[in-house]
C-alpha cells in the first residue's frame, strides 16, 4: 500500500501544480520580446498603443545597437527576441549579414521609400535622423561654416569641434563618410579630427558645450538641437544649426531599423508589430513624441519646428552597405574607441 499511495500521491501534486505551471510559464509570457536599441521612452509608447491596438502584449530589453546586434549574433536561432529594432542601420546589417531575418510582408515594406530600406527586403527603416554641425552663434560667424563634413579635419577647425566617438551615432556618420569617401579618405579625416577635436560623452554634453562657449561647434544629430528648443532654449539658445548640402557625408541621415527574427516562436505578431510601426497610425505616434525624429511613412510628416526631411539633400548611400567591423576598426586606429 505505501508504494502505492506515493506514486498516486505525486500524481495528485502534479495535476495541482500543472495549472500553476502552465500559469506562470504561458499565459503570462509576453507575445512578443522585442530587442530594442531605439530610444525606451519612445519604443514604450509606441509598443503600448500596439498593445491598444491589438492586444499583443510587447516586452522591451534595451541596449544599444552594437551591443544587441552581437548579442543576437550570439544567440542565433535560439535567440528569444521576435524583433529588433535599431537606432542606426549598421547594427540591422550585422544581423542581416548573420541570415538571422525573415522576409518582411509586402504590406509593411511599400510603406516606406526604397532609399530607406536594404533591396532584400529583411528590414526596414522606420524613423530618421539628419547629420548637423551645431554652433555658437558668438564664436562661429555664417561666413566660417563649412561646406562639407571633411573639412573639420583641417587646420582651421584645431580645437574648435567637438563630437562622441563612442556611440553608435557618430559610427554611423563615419560609416557614411566611408561609404561615400572610401578608406583613405575617412581614415585621414579620423586623423584631422583626432588632432582638432574634443571628444564628450554624449550628444547632448556635445550640445551643452557648444551653447556653453566651452566649444565653438559640434557635430551631432537635428534632434538634439530641437528638442532642447522646444522644452526650454537653455542648452541651445546661443546656439544654430548647420546643415551641410549636395549630397555630403555631414548631410548623412541615419536610418533606424526593425526586422523580424527567423527563430521567433510568435512571427505572426512579430510581423504585425513591424507593420504597425511603419502604418500611419505607428507613424503618427512617432511623430507625437519627444523624439522629434523624422518619420518615413510618406503618408505622416513630423509637422513640428523642424526642418523638413523632405527640404535636406543626403549623400546616395545603400542603409544595407553601411560598415561596422571596418568603422570599428578605422575608430580603433585613430583613437577613438
Amino acid at each position: 500500500m505505501r508504494l502505492t499511495r506515493r506514486p498516486i500521491a505525486a500524481v495528485a501534486l502534479v495535476a495541482l501544480a500543472a495549472p500553476l505551471l502552465a500559469a506562470c510559464g504561458g499565459e503570462e509570457k509576453p507575445s512578443l520580446v522585442v530587442y530594442n536599441a531605439q530610444h525606451e521612452e519612445l519604443i514604450d509608447v509606441v509598443a503600448k498603443e500596439f498593445t491598444k491596438e491589438t492586444g499583443i502584449e510587447v516586452q522591451l530589453r534595451n541596449g544599444s545597437d552594437l551591443e544587441l546586434g552581437n548579442q543576437l549574433a550570439t544567440e542565433g536561432d535560439a535567440s528569444p527576441a521576435d524583433v529588433f529594432l535599431t537606432e542606426n542601420s549598421p547594427a540591422m546589417t550585422l544581423v542581416d549579414q548573420e541570415g538571422l531575418f525573415a522576409e518582411l510582408d509586402a504590406t509593411t515594406l511599400d510603406q516606406i521609400p526604397e532609399q530607406y530600406r536594404p533591396d532584400d527586403g529583411q528590414w526596414t527603416g522606420f524613423a530618421a535622423r539628419s547629420t548637423v554641425m551645431v554652433y555658437n552663434t558668438d564664436q562661429v560667424s555664417e561666413d566660417e561654416l563649412p561646406t562639407s563634413i571633411m573639412d573639420l579635419a583641417k587646420p582651421e577647425w584645431r580645437d574648435r569641434i567637438s563630437f562622441s566617438p563612442t556611440g553608435a551615432d557618430f559610427q554611423a556618420i563615419v560609416s557614411a563618410v566611408l561609404a561615400t569617401q572610401g578608406t583613405a579618405a575617412t581614415r585621414e579625416w579620423l586623423a584631422g579630427l583626432k588632432t582638432n577635436g574634443t571628444v564628450y560623452d554624449g550628444n547632448n554634453v556635445v550640445l551643452e558645450s557648444v551653447n556653453s562657449g566651452e566649444k565653438p561647434a559640434g557635430v551631432i544629430y537635428h534632434y538634439y538641437w530641437y528638442r532642447d528648443q522646444e522644452e526650454s532654449g537653455e542648452n541651445s539658445d546661443s546656439s544654430q544649426l548647420h546643415f551641410f548640402e549636395d549630397g555630403d557625408p555631414g548631410a548623412f541621415i541615419s536610418v533606424s531599423g526593425a526586422g523580424v527574427l527567423e527563430s521567433s516562436d510568435d512571427a505572426e505578431d512579430a510581423q504585425k508589430f513591424v507593420e504597425y510601426l511603419v502604418s500611419p497610425k505607428g507613424q503618427q505616434v512617432i511623430a507625437d513624441s519627444y523624439a522629434l525624429e523624422y518619420t518615413l511613412n510618406p503618408e505622416v510628416d513630423l509637422g513640428r519646428d523642424v526642418r523638413p526631411l523632405s527640404d535636406l539633400s543626403p549623400p546616395d548611400v545603400d542603409v544595407s552597405e553601411l560598415s561596422s567591423p571596418e568603422v570599428t576598426e578605422l575608430m580603433q586606429e585613430a583613437g577613438f574607441l
